[in-house]
């Protein structure tokens, strides 16, 4: 064939592959909402329960955003129809009993880029998400706040049904926790806690002491008592409205004092309730503190992160069999590869740093391990492939050529 007979069939297999990318990417678009969803599903897992959403920066977006989803996924279901143009491309420069590997390589070769989406997928993005939009420190702290808030609701729940023993042993106990998590309950914050926050935590704990206390004492005594503690929470809350936050402090311990009388028998439970309200409020403060930036992720953004690494492990993953079949066309030669094995690692490492979005190691391994193992097995085919022809070639006595 001529140069402008291969150019005419390369145009007539890329205008076969662009079709097949439009049927399948307009078949995709009417189930492009929950496909999106499935792929944005690592990244709305790394957020904060409270914030799990994406957002979009103009009308059109959410739009242009799900004729990607339709774009790509034509794509990706047109890789079985791309490497099987490949393979009727370079067919013509092969030995005839070497065109018989055409069925094999179009269902390895999909193989191979299914494997490596489902393994960016499940190994990749998941970590690397958790790692982009999640500190370590802050999300420790909101863990060990959450088991402490559950423990102190726990101790409440007790305290209104009359076991102020009980109660009183389960404050006790969660305390410990949250001073055996680290110096104190939380670590130090980036910046300085913020009264109004620790105070307003303060006063709702307080309130859901008293509500406990009101259902768990129902005595004559005890509602006196307890009228007055919560008056004395009503001089709080005025004196917080006006930010008056230490006179606002005075009170409610004032009130937690009278709130003893409730039952003086119980005295030591209900100021062990209210000092682990007090921590809680303290650890609340220093948490909000900690974490005074908030995740604010855009559809296009993300869906183009995800997609791009999707593409780049499935690529990746091809990679042994586009090396067998270089080798096949007589192109690359095993022992070539294997003399510049070193510079390959090296380039695999750079190209795993510049595709990897976030710069530790863990992430940074996943996608340069399987680069530098799929580099090895490619080798590992084009020795093979070599081996078998020059067997063949002597079995016939024909000398092996490239194409």
């Amino acid at each position: 064939m001529s140069l402008m007979e291969h150019l005419s069939e390369l145009r007539s297999r890329l205008l076969k592959c662009i079709a097949a990318v439009f049927v399948l990417g307009a078949v995709s678009l009417v189930f492009a909402r929950p496909i999106f969803g499935l792929l944005m599903t690592p990244v709305l897992d790394a957020l904060p329960p409270d914030g799990r959403a994406l957002v979009y920066t103009s009308g059109i977006e959410e739009i242009n955003v799900l004729m990607k989803v339709g774009v790509y996924c034509g794509i990706f279901l047109t890789t079985p129809v791309i490497l099987w143009q490949i393979w009727g491309f370079v067919s013509p420069g092969l030995y005839p009993e070497e065109r018989r590997y055409a069925s094999p390589f179009v269902f390895l070769g999909t193989l191979a880029f299914l494997l490596g989406g489902l393994f960016c997928y499940f190994a990749v993005l998941p970590s690397m998400f958790q790692f982009l939009l999640n500190e370590e420190e802050s999300t420790a702290t909101a863990q060990r706040l959450d088991v402490g808030r559950l423990r102190a609701d726990d101790a409440l729940r007790f305290l209104s049904i009359g076991e102020a023993e009980r109660a009183g042993k389960l404050a006790q106990e969660a305390s410990v926790a949250l001073k055996a998590a680290g110096e104190g309950a939380m670590p130090e914050a980036t910046r300085e806690p913020s009264e109004k926050v620790e105070v307003e935590a303060r006063l709702s704990g307080l309130g859901r002491l008293v509500d406990a206390a009101a259902q768990g004492f129902n005595t004559v005594p005890a509602r006196v008592v307890l009228r007055q503690t919560v008056e004395k929470r009503a001089e709080a809350v005025e004196a917080f409205a006006k930010e008056d936050f230490s006179v606002s402090s005075r009170a409610m311990d004032e009130a937690a004092s009278l709130l003893a009388g409730v039952a003086p028998s119980r005295a030591e439970e209900l100021a062990g309730l209210w000092r682990l309200e007090k921590e809680l409020a303290l650890g609340k403060a220093r948490h909000v503190a900690q974490s005074w930036t908030r995740p604010m992720l855009t559809m296009e953004e993300q869906l183009s992160l995800v997609l791009l690494l999707l593409l780049s492990f499935g690529i990746i993953f091809e990679l042994p069999l586009v090396m067998a079949l270089l080798g096949v066309v007589g192109v690359i030669k095993a022992g070539f590869l294997i003399r510049y094995q070193r510079h390959a690692f090296v380039v695999c490492l750079i190209l795993a740093a510049i595709l990897t979005p976030t710069g530790d190691v863990v992430n940074l391994s996943l996608m340069a391990g399987p680069m530098l193992l799929c580099y090895e097995m490619g080798v590992i085919a084009v020795w093979i492939i070599e081996r078998r022809r020059a067997k063949n070639a002597a079995e016939t006595g024909i000398t092996p050529t490239g194409v």
